[in-house]
């Protein structure tokens, strides 16, 4: 039997693609284990070349961009290892992370989900683990708390990344570009919920884990190069509409009444002071950059998404 199915979307990013290949089949040993890549509708994608190059490799072939979550639950129905990784493009191994993830797993009595410290281009830390979304983390982050009070586990949901961990720790969220997971788990929990077209799809599927009883945890001496925004900063409007879109319908499909009803208001308070403090700050530095970023942070306060989470029977 195979140990781990990994499997990789490619959305406009085949160089980014081929590099990560090239350093997976260089870094991973002693492990056996399937490759799928998924394209997701890429404009310049040449199907033939990439499997005379790669026979050994599966491919899936998308003609439209399904999002991020579907696209992986594509994968997902040609995978028969025993785990599943789901993991980014724009990454690079420099060390045997799969393995070292999959002597951990074994080391276990449980099912878990587990996620590794990921590292910028330069190398710096890059924050990989996050707290569940509540009204209180949506408080914090919104009036800029996390900020002023970076190592602060009251007032910082991003706070463990700032912690020097010196073993795995148990943690709420692990980020989507390494997700190594059980495959019967998985399964059971039908992939990701492919109604989030792109973020916030990680979030859902660690919160449902966790619902059946599950932990996820965090490997902070294994390390995985993820350079990120390689598609998504090359059109900057996408990134922050789908942002919003993702969290939005986070709250949706999980708050209710009151709650639900006080992290939207906080949220949309949020984009508005973001649009203003990035506007002021345009304006005073004269750097267009901040000032389009401004006018995403006031464009997403007309950004709402329909509600496909309210029939209770096609909630999973």
């Amino acid at each position: 039997m195979i140990d781990v199915s990994i499997i990789i979307i490619n959305f406009n990013a085949s160089d980014y693609l081929e590099a990560c290949l090239n350093s997976l089949y260089k870094e991973t040993k002693d492990i056996s284990f399937e490759v799928i890549v998924v394209d997701n509708g890429s404009a310049n994608f040449d199907l033939d070349l990439w499997q005379k190059k790669y026979s050994h490799i599966t491919f899936v072939r998308n003609f439209t961009n399904k999002g991020f979550a579907a696209a992986n639950n594509d994968g997902l129905k040609y995978a028969n290892g025993r785990y599943v990784l789901f993991l980014n493009n724009d990454t690079r191994f420099t060390e045997d992370t799969i393995k070292k993830a999959f002597d951990f797993a074994e080391g276990l009595s449980k099912p878990v989900f587990i996620g590794c410290q990921l590292l910028n281009g330069d190398l710096s830390k890059q924050e990989s683990v996050v707290c569940s979304p509540s009204v209180w983390n949506g408080f914090t982050e919104n009036f800029f708390l996390y900020k002023i009070f970076p190592h602060s586990k009251l007032f910082n949901k991003y706070y463990q990344n700032n912690s020097d961990w010196g073993s795995p720790v148990k943690v709420d969220v692990i980020r989507g570009a390494f997700m190594f997971c059980p495959s019967n788990v998985i399964k059971e929990l039908n992939g990701f919920d492919d109604r989030f077209f792109f973020y916030s799809e990680e979030t859902d599927l660690c919160f449902r884990f966790h619902k059946i009883g599950g932990e996820t945890y965090f490997l902070p001496d294994v390390k995985l190069i993820h350079y990120g925004g390689v598609t998504t900063d090359k059109y900057l409007w996408f990134k922050f509409k789908n942002q919003t879109i993702g969290k939005i319908q986070y709250y949706q499909k999980h708050f209710a009444g009151i709650r639900f009803v006080t992290i939207i208001i906080i949220h949309f308070v949020g984009l508005f002071l973001r649009g203003l403090l990035n506007t002021i700050a345009g304006i005073i530095l004269f750097r267009k950059k901040i000032l389009l970023k401004g006018y995403y942070f006031f464009r997403q306060l007309f950004v709402y998404p329909r509600n496909v989470f309210s029939n209770k029977f096609l909630n999973r």
